[in-house]
Parts: structure tokens; sequence; C-alpha cells
């Protein structure tokens, strides 16, 4: 019997990853460094997949400038990659579990190491008056299609958000922000800059408690919940005061989900 697993990525919330300036754009210092950790994350949670019993397995690369390294990724996953994409990033009906592997939390966490929602410039999305990052859309948008997002990894602040909107969730806090307090204030540039310190697992240990959180995930689905808000739907964008400029608002409105988050800004 098919058990199909859908995969999003991203990178800030990888083991190792101790910088977005060094670690997460093209041309920065180590950024091949930064996509291999990414890389073997993804493949120590399709290893737990495949231990629970999945048949098919389909890496997004969610990460704005990329983060897989397509002749590291194991050889019994398929990859979605390349720009433009855009939603439903390869999500539909025919997937039985989804993973997020590798996330941050959202904008204005308190102790998230790099967080942001969508890039340093935005302040804050909400949709229906709820604040939800990129993790909480991810696990919104799998949730349209019925499928259940059933282990997340990144920072202990991701790891936190996850199981605040579903708390049967399995997740792997592979490092844990060193700052307290939020960013609420900052400029886009001043946000890029805060709280930079983190405690991290080594690569090494970051991938066993990662497998270990998709195998149980996988054997889970049936248990854990779906995160789920009711149409119609408002989705309000604030955006950081930068280069001198004062911060903006946008407000979208829509009946379906997925035409609200394809909608431009």
């Amino acid at each position: 019997m098919a058990l199909r697993v859908y995969i999003m990525t991203d990178m800030e919330g990888v083991a190792g990853v101790l910088s977005a300036a060094d670690y997460t754009s093209p041309g920065s210092r180590y950024y091949e460094v930064g996509r291999e950790l990414a890389t073997q994350e993804v493949n120590a949670a399709i290893e737990g997949c495949l231990e629970a019993g999945a048949t098919e397995i389909l890496v997004v690369d969610g990460h704005g400038p990329g983060a897989i390294v397509p002749q590291l990724l194991h050889p019994q996953a398929r990859l979605l990659a390349g720009r433009p994409m855009g939603y439903p990033f390869g999500c539909s009906r025919d997937f039985d579990a989804a993973l997020i592997i590798g996330q941050h939390a959202k904008a204005n966490t308190d102790g998230g190491h790099l967080c942001h929602t969508g890039s340093f410039d935005v302040e804050e999305r909400t949709i229906n008056g709820v604040s939800l990052g990129e993790l909480g859309v991810n696990m919104l948008f799998a949730s349209y299609f019925g499928v259940p997002t059933v282990a997340v990894s990144g920072d202990l602040a991701a790891c936190e958000e996850a199981r605040a909107l579903v708390p049967e969730v399995e997740t792997a806090a592979v490092k844990e922000g060193m700052w307290r307090g939020a960013a609420h204030g900052l400029t886009a540039e001043e946000n890029q800059a805060y709280n930079g310190a983190a405690f991290h697992l080594s690569p090494i240990e970051a991938r066993k408690r990662v497998r270990a959180a998709a195998r149980a995930g996988v054997m889970r689905r049936a248990e854990i919940g779906r995160y789920w808000l009711e149409p119609p739907y408002e989705m309000v964008w604030t955006w950081r005061p930068s280069g001198g400029l004062s911060g903006r608002t946008a407000r979208i409105t829509a009946d379906d989900l997925l035409q609200l988050l394809s909608k431009p800004i």
C-alpha cells in the first residue's frame, strides 16, 4: 500500500546554520556549507520516513534562493526546486503526511533564532486575526488538502510554535536562540542582525533527532490533528521601517485559502 510523504524544507532552522548573512544566500561565505547541512538534515528526515513505511517522498526546496543540494539528496526522494514555484508547492490530496524540516520561528518570536516571516522586512502576517509565520501557513495549506503535518524540526522556538498549533505534532529542536525578547519595532536592517546567537546541537546529533521525529510522526499520522482556519479569509501583512522609509500594511481577502496565498501583495 502506498504511503506518500510531503517534506517542506527551509534553511534558517538547521543546526550549524549560524547566521543569515553568512549561510543562507548565494555569494555568502558559507552558503555551500549551509546547503550541505540543510540537505543532510532533510536526508535524516527521509530515512525516518522510510523506516516508518513511506513508499514515496517529495522534498520541496522552500528556501528562497535554494538550500537543497540535488547530488547529495537521498536517492529515494524526489525534489521539487526552482523559482517561480508558488502555492501549493506540489502539495495535494495524494499525500498521507507532511513534514517541515529546517524551520525557523515567525517574526518577533521570543528567543527565536534568525526568526522572520517571509523576509526580515516583515513585522507580522495575520490570517483572520491569527499571527502566522511560514510554519503556520505551511501547516495550514497542508490541511487544505487534508494532509496532517506530523513532524517539525528547527530551533526550539519553532518547535514550540508548531506544538501551539497542533499539540500532537512530533518535533526535533536542533538549536535554541540565546537571547530573550522579541524584535518589535526594529527596522528591517536591525532585525536581520537580531538574536544571531544560538546553542546548536552537533549536526550528527541533530540528524538523529530529526530522523526519530520523522519516523514517529509518520507512524502516528492517524493520531495527529490538522491546523485549520475557516473561510472567508483576510490576510494582513505589516512591514518594518527600512532604508529610512516607514513601514506599510497590506490587506488581502479571499474565500479560498489557496487563492488567498497566491494573490500578489
